[in-house]
């Protein structure tokens, strides 16, 4: 009997109540080369999308376990939508360059309470990946796209709900107010980009089950916790910046 996309989601998926922030820490990422001052500009980050180095995204575990269990080729034999945007915001604010980001809802059914960037699933009407970015921006949390500057794009990152996500990385002129929309948003937040770019402050943890070990990135800051799919971008954005 061959297993449906969702049972195979399940099994690669964390159990019930899986809380992230007991699992060990393995190694925290200290000894790995910073990325240097001068990038956190908005002029300098233009520059580094519209001509990029050479560079090779990581692959995570997770990235690992959805090619090995095929479940997006699945989804799309089911007729199912995989392909999907983050935008990924780099907010231009009066004291440095910030990342937004949200924390979802505890009632969604795909990465409940987890700390994510605005974003979702492609819609047949949407022109481009940039398009549904954009969309999603404006439906989540308020953003409108003339606050955005689309600077490039990072490879897909297939995540174990069953995505391919593009990340679209923009530097965004802060609006009055973020509008969340309270069925998908919990929170809006910002994190200074230079922390979340500070290896010292990424922790690869360890997490030992029945189906196996699974490793995956988390950056803590403050009472927040950043970890899985949306570490693992902000760790391709690190390899980006210090190429």
């Amino acid at each position: 009997m061959v297993n449906s996309s969702a049972s195979i989601r399940k099994s690669l998926a964390a159990p019930p109540h899986f809380n992230p922030r007991s699992v060990p820490i393995s190694h925290r990422c200290e000894d790995q080369t910073r990325v240097s001052d001068h990038l956190f500009n908005a002029n300098v980050l233009r520059q580094r999308f519209a001509s990029p180095p050479a560079w090779t995204p990581e692959i995570t575990d997770e990235n690992r376990h959805v090619i090995a269990s095929n479940i997006i080729a699945q989804r799309e034999a089911e007729g199912l939508t995989t392909e999907a945007a983050i935008l990924l915001p780099i907010v231009m604010q009066s004291n440095g360059l910030h990342v937004l980001l949200t924390q979802r809802t505890e009632h969604l059914h795909d990465h409940a309470g987890q700390i994510s960037f605005p974003g979702g699933r492609k819609d047949f009407a949407d022109e481009s990946i940039i398009t549904t970015a954009l969309r999603e921006s404006e439906e989540e949390i308020g953003l409108p796209s003339d606050h955005i500057d689309v600077i490039g794009t990072m490879p897909e990152y297939l995540t174990v709900s069953g995505y391919r996500v593009t990340p679209v990385v923009a530097l965004v002129a802060p609006p009055q107010a973020y509008r969340p929309d309270p069925f998908e948003v919990a929170d809006v937040f910002e994190v200074p980009l230079s922390f979340l770019m500070n290896p010292a402050n990424h922790e690869v943890r360890v997490w030992h089950s029945d189906e196996g070990s699974r490793r995956f990135y988390a950056i803590p800051y403050a009472d927040r916790f950043i970890w899985g799919a949306t570490a693992g971008m902000l760790r391709n954005l690190y390899h980006l910046l210090k190429a």
